[in-house]
């Protein structure tokens, strides 16, 4: 009479072992860790080593038609991520920061690791177009997965902080590679970049460095 019961028993511990979470993922309660990487999809423009953050749903890079904070500022107008990360990291609202290694080449990625938490479970990467004035790419606030990948297209925005001259006395990236700010007033709002166009008196080639939205791809990986 027992040995039904135990055949039961047994294919319950077989059943449930199929099903079993990985090691891996067992402890969804403490920190992740994810792998972000950017392929930059433009033609001509080099991406400037990106700013990674993990935050909750309280941070904001960024408002469209809001003014840039100074230190985004700073990143899309010469491609130094480091104040930005300065003054993000001892917000209540952030997690984890960090900065890619290299500049990104057309067609080329580079990735980041970033550690998550469930209680700061978003993203948010941003990084220059250093043969702008002042473009950057950028994702705000991507939900991560307990498992597996997510990704978005990035959208080149224009931080509002400089003049849009095309002119090489303020453009970090080739053919330039000046970092001065150009004083004259700007739009004084984040909005969507309206690309290179042959301003004149400016120097760059729009054949060779415009765009067209989306400018980069970011796949979200969860490694452990």
């Amino acid at each position: 009479m027992k040995k039904p019961i135990l055949s039961a028993l047994a294919a319950a511990i077989i059943v449930g072992g199929l099903f079993a979470t990985p090691s891996g993922y067992a402890d969804d309660t403490g920190t992740r860790l994810y792998a972000v990487t950017i392929t930059n999809i433009t033609r001509g423009q080099i991406i400037t080593p990106p700013v990674v953050i993990s935050h909750n749903r309280h941070f904001e890079l960024f408002a469209l038609g809001a003014p840039a904070s100074p230190e985004l500022a700073t990143l899309a107008e010469t491609g130094n991520g480091a104040p930005l990360v300065g003054a993000v990291a001892g917000l209540p609202s952030v997690y984890r920061t960090a900065i890619g290694s290299g500049g990104i080449q057309p067609g080329k990625s580079v990735t980041v690791v970033i550690e998550t938490s469930r209680e700061f479970p978003q993203i948010s990467a941003a990084a220059m177009l250093v043969s702008t004035n002042d473009a950057f790419m950028a994702v705000r606030g991507m939900s991560t997965q307990i498992r597996g990948t997510v990704s978005a297209e990035a959208e080149a925005y224009d931080a509002g902080s400089e003049m849009n001259t095309e002119d090489c006395s303020f453009i970090p990236g080739p053919p330039c590679g000046d970092r001065n700010h150009n004083p004259a007033a700007a739009e004084g709002f984040v909005h969507i970049h309206a690309g290179i166009h042959g301003v004149s008196g400016g120097t760059l080639n729009p054949a060779q460095l415009d765009w067209r939205n989306p400018v980069a791809q970011v796949e979200i990986k969860r490694m452990r």
